[in-house]
């Protein structure tokens, strides 16, 4: 979707300022925040890319003055009402005040310690790969409503094929509730000119991780 979280290639937001020996977490809620979201991706309700949904659908006003965390506090409880597993007057309450709903599946000590461990996304693949390293292609102008990984600063820009990375879960047919529909993952590489005219960096190039379905003959 278009909306604020895909900022990639946007002016205006300042500088990014590392913070020297900058702690894990500033606060002690944040911690318990990532634990929270870690615990419910582990149990199964929802997977990284409805979760990464959960943020693009933050309001522009509360994503560009919330934190990071906050950000994932707010993603949380979001959908926390809309998996039916806590209710808005819960949310205003503060509290429980209906009985919990069962999950599918229970949280263990073995969630915890797999739930610092990147999943694994490759799938068998479908077909053939449609492209090779050293193609050109160009990144298709979509605007889905939904969830997509294509950023916005490359839709209609010409690039080339740098890497195949095998058959991959397709996030966009994920958060539409139409199952993995593993794709062809491509690295692709844009001329920063290209993107963004001739002011910008000739020596700047952009590599995006592309799913074949953004992609077509250029």
């Amino acid at each position: 979707m278009d909306g604020i979280h895909d900022m990639g290639g946007m002016d205006g937001f300042g500088k990014v300022e590392p913070e020297p020996d900058e702690p894990v977490f500033h606060a002690d809620w944040e911690g318990r925040v990532l634990a929270m979201n870690r615990a419910m991706g582990a149990v199964g309700v929802w997977n990284i890319d409805i979760a990464r949904y959960g943020i693009e659908r933050l309001p522009p006003d509360v994503y560009l003055t919330s934190s990071y965390y906050r950000k994932w506090f707010l993603r949380l409880e979001m959908l926390l009402v809309e998996h039916g597993l806590v209710g808005d007057d819960e949310i205003a309450a503060g509290r429980a005040l209906h009985a919990g709903k069962a999950l599918a599946r229970n949280y263990t000590l073995a969630d915890a310690r797999r739930g610092q461990q990147r999943g694994a996304f490759g799938r068998p693949a479908q077909a053939a790969a449609r492209f090779k390293p050293g193609d050109r292609v160009r990144a298709r102008n979509i605007h889905p409503k939904t969830h997509t990984r294509l950023p916005r600063y490359v839709r209609g820009h010409v690039g080339v094929v740098e890497r195949l990375h095998g058959a991959h879960v397709f996030p966009d047919s994920v958060v539409l509730g139409q199952g993995e529909d593993p794709q062809w993952l491509y690295t692709v590489c844009f001329d920063a000119r290209d993107l963004w005219g001739a002011d910008a960096d000739p020596t700047v190039k952009v590599s995006v991780e592309a799913f074949e379905p953004y992609l077509e003959p250029a």
